[in-house]
């Protein structure tokens, strides 16, 4: 008799662990879990069962299609190499014989956090009228929000940064028509 008692108690713990649910509400293990959908109302009164949305998003904006590459050589005064798109960033840069030479044009959050290291850093920022929503300037760098999209393009050349004050608020009023 006690050699069946072993198997059958064994046993039933398996059962009663693999058919044992918990309805306590608590999430799965995973966590791998979609977005609670909202049951937004329709014209005719009925739920969507949309997922949540904080805010409407922004337009999706490519960098290399603010600054065209002639547009960057105009800027930086000397011819540049092709334009290399790598996520929200588009670069043009000098050519390895010289002159030195680089712009940089980036969008969205990545430029938004570019404006704010800068001011964190207590750089001197000034605003730039006339460009986009909201827009700033410093030596080398604008910042521009056109539209709910930030965009900032800066230039990297060894001169003297007021030789380009001028053609780079002129370019970044160019760039914020685009979006």
């Amino acid at each position: 008799m006690r050699r069946l008692i072993l198997p059958a108690a064994c046993a039933a713990v398996l059962l009663l662990a693999g058919c044992g649910g918990s309805d306590d509400g608590a999430p799965p293990a995973s966590g791998d879990r979609a977005a609670p959908a909202t049951d937004t109302p329709t014209a005719d009164g009925s739920a969507t069962g949309t997922p949540p949305s904080d805010a409407p998003a922004a337009p999706t904006v490519d960098a290399c299609s603010l600054v065209t590459k002639k547009e960057a050589e105009q800027l930086a005064g000397t011819k540049l190499q092709d334009a290399v798109p790598v996520r929200e960033t588009c670069t043009y840069t000098g050519p390895v014989t010289g002159p030195t030479a680089q712009v940089e044009v980036f969008v969205g959050d990545g430029a938004k956090k570019f404006l704010d290291i800068e001011r964190e850093l207590g750089h001197d920022l000034k605003p730039l009228p006339g460009v986009g929503d909201e827009a700033y300037a410093e030596d080398g760098a604008v910042f521009v929000q056109a539209s709910g999209v930030w965009f900032s393009i800066r230039l990297v050349r060894l001169d003297d940064p007021a030789k380009f004050r001028q053609p780079l608020a002129d370019l970044a009023r160019t760039a914020a028509g685009r979006i």
